[in-house]
């Protein structure tokens, strides 16, 4: 199992690269298109990733292997909220699927978040993507019961899931 660790700024090309990967392997479970993320010129990326790299408002941890990263997962600081991490970007590269590398990736965000805190942790899933609520559902995270828009698909639904950090 390769190591999960909090992103460096050093990792802005290959945290770029999964970034890209995930939104053309999963165009719905993202906040952007793969084309307005392959357009962001690379210094802006590299200031987002630099941006998680420290801090307790948001963070992004990364498993890597060889020099790619095949793991990614976020946790941002719900506005509002002062108990409430959000995690997000959550994805695995289709080989390391069924791994385990998923739990670490989520107990990476959620040790971050008690670190700041914050003891709950909440996502949201498309509704339908029935492997991803599986998977959050072993980890612990129960369906609210909340369905809201999905943020670049008006016709679809997202369903939110929350668990104890």
């Amino acid at each position: 199992m390769p190591p999960v660790r909090r992103v460096r700024p050093a990792d802005a090309a290959r945290v770029r690269a999964i970034r890209l990967e995930m939104l053309a392997d999963s165009p719905l479970a993202f906040l952007e298109t793969l084309a307005d993320a392959a357009a962001r010129p690379h210094a802006e990326f590299a200031a987002r990733i630099a941006g998680m790299s420290t801090g307790h408002r948001t963070a992004a941890f990364v498993a890597e292997v060889d020099g790619r990263v095949v793991g990614h997962a976020g946790g941002q600081a719900a506005p509002g909220q002062p108990e409430l991490t959000v995690v997000f970007a959550v994805y695995l590269t289709p080989a390391w699927r069924g791994s385990g590398l998923l739990d670490a990736l989520v107990e990476a965000v959620a040790d971050w978040s008690r670190a700041a805190g914050r003891q709950e942790l909440l996502l949201e899933v498309v509704v339908g993507n029935d492997r991803a609520v599986r998977g959050y559902e072993r980890l612990g995270f129960v369906d609210t019961g909340v369905r809201v828009a999905h943020p670049t698909v008006p016709t679809l639904r997202e369903l939110q899931m929350r668990r104890a950090a």
